[in-house]
């Protein structure tokens, strides 16, 4: 009897920047990006901000929630296949953020969560909610926010991953809190 071939861990120096909906994740990779650290924007904003653009309505692109999780998954998957395992960079939201999202949407989250286990990020950081606020790719709310949260912690932490809150404070302190975590000339 032969014994079945596990694919090998992808051990990263990625640092994912993880949260709720109006948590701020988006602001912090900004500020990381002006102080000319490597950033991966969220694939899912970067697709609805696009298919808005096309003048699709939001209601439309998210109607198939197969579909939509399926396409953001996707898309995660190829931006982090060519991503250098060895490079220092910040992600906002990695591939077991789609463990949660198919959970939330009543979904088989058994692909995502096959996918997650290949890989091995340096840290995660999950942002704290600030006060919910409503734009144009948003189609959560207050609640339901509350509850992504709850489940992209449990996807981590289910991963094994020792997971770093990052409270609210002004973004700049949030992107310190962040680096002296997470670069290693900054680790003791």
């Amino acid at each position: 009897m032969t014994a079945a071939i596990r694919p090998a861990i992808r051990r990263t120096r990625w640092c994912v920047i993880t949260g709720a909906p109006c948590s701020g994740k988006t602001s912090v990779i900004t500020e990381l990006s002006l102080r000319g650290l490597r950033v991966v924007p969220e694939a899912a904003r970067a697709y609805l901000d696009a298919e808005l653009k096309k003048g699709r309505l939001l209601s439309e692109i998210k109607a198939d929630p197969h579909c939509f999780e399926g396409r953001i998954f996707r898309a995660k998957l190829r931006v982090e296949a060519r991503l250098p395992a060895g490079d220092a960079l910040f992600l906002d939201r990695a591939l077991p953020d789609s463990i949660a999202y198919y959970t939330l949407e009543g979904l088989d989250p058994s692909e995502p969560l096959r996918q997650s286990l290949r890989v091995r990020y340096r840290r995660v950081f999950l942002f704290e909610r600030l006060e919910f606020m409503k734009d144009p790719v948003r189609s959560e709310n207050a609640q339901s926010a509350d509850r992504i949260e709850g489940l992209i912690e449990t996807a981590y932490s289910g991963l094994g991953y020792d997971i770093i809150r990052v409270p609210v404070m002004p973004v700049p302190e949030r992107a310190e809190f962040v680096l002296s975590r997470c670069l290693p000339h900054r680790l003791g």
